[in-house]
């Protein structure tokens, strides 16, 4: 059987610059110490209750975040229809102005049409 030439020792000069290459969990567990609040790692029976609470808590930021959209959506949708009932009321406005008689007269007379100053003349006629 042959030597395993695959691994080869490192010398002492040849050592990896800053040491072994720490994980992004153990570089967390590094700053974020908790063994003195917890002990020697999580008690298992504290991780469904942790779980449920930050479960509930991402559940109440999405619901907060939802109703705030919708009041925004309303409040946009009642500024538009004040607009439009203000655009309405002008239009009414404008039409009851533009229908009295004495505004359609003025319209037609560039036509040669004028207004009668006498009332109509009844015509009777015999049986």
């Amino acid at each position: 059987m042959s030597n395993n030439t695959f691994r080869k020792k490192l010398k002492s000069g040849n050592k990896p610059k800053g040491g072994p290459r720490k994980s992004i969990f153990s570089w967390i567990e590094e700053k974020l110490d908790v063994t003195g609040i917890l002990g020697e790692g999580v008690p298992v029976q504290l991780v469904p209750p942790v779980g449920f609470v930050a479960l509930l808590a991402l559940v109440y930021i999405w619901s907060n975040h939802r109703a705030e959209n919708m009041v925004r959506k309303i409040e946009k949708a009642q500024q538009e229809v004040e607009d439009l009932r203000a655009d309405v009321t002008t239009l009414e406005a404008e039409y009851m102005l533009s229908s009295m008689q004495s505004e359609v007269a003025k319209r037609v007379a560039a036509q040669g049409i004028f207004e009668l100053n006498q009332p109509p003349i009844k015509i009777e006629v015999e049986k």
